[in-house]
C-alpha cells in the first residue's frame, strides 16, 4: 500500500479499541465456542489478501502496539514508539524525538520491505537522504 500510494490506507485511531481488543474478543470467542463458525480477528480482516510488512506506530511504548503481533500470519512485523522519556512540547516534536513520526514509518516500513526482497535496499537509503533523517542520532529511548 506504501508504494501504491503517498499515505496508508487502513490507519486505526487506536491500536487497542478495534484493533487488538476486537481480534482478542474473536480469539476468545472461538475459543469458548469451538462447535460454531470461527470469527475472524479484526486484524486479519484488515490484512486479508496483503502480504506486505505490518507497521505499528503510536505516541505510547512500543509494547503498547504489540497484541497486533499475534494477527499478522508471519508477516514482518515492526513497532515503533515512544520508549524513554518525554522531551517535547508539542506531540508533533514528540514524534520526531522518538523517531515515530511520519518519515520514520515510512522508513519503518521501506525497511521492512527491503528485507523481504521486495524492494532494493537503495530505496531505504534514497529515503534517509530525502527526508533528511540524521543517522548518527542519539537513541532516544537511552537518553
Amino acid at each position: 500500500m506504501l508504494l501504491e500510494t503517498p499515505h496508508l490506507s487502513r490507519c486505526p485511531t487506536s491500536i487497542r479499541r478495534k484493533p487488538a481488543n476486537g481480534s482478542i474478543a474473536a480469539e476468545r470467542w472461538n475459543l469458548l465456542h469451538p462447535e460454531q463458525e470461527p470469527r475472524v480477528p479484526y486484524v486479519q480482516e484488515c490484512l486479508d489478501g496483503r502480504t506486505e510488512p505490518v507497521v505499528v506506530a503510536t505516541d505510547y511504548m512500543k509494547i503498547v502496539g504489540d497484541p497486533i503481533r499475534a494477527f499478522v500470519d508471519g508477516r514482518r512485523f515492526v513497532a515503533l514508539g515512544t520508549d524513554g522519556f518525554g522531551r517535547s512540547d508539542t506531540r508533533e516534536a514528540l514524534r520526531t524525538f522518538f523517531e515515530v513520526d511520519r518519515h520514520f514509518i515510512a522508513l519503518a516500513a521501506l525497511k521492512a520491505l527491503a528485507d523481504d526482497g521486495a524492494v532494493p535496499r537503495a530505496t531505504v537509503g534514497d529515503a534517509i537522504r530525502r527526508d533528511g533523517i540524521d543517522i548518527d542520532k542519539v537513541n532516544p529511548a537511552t537518553v
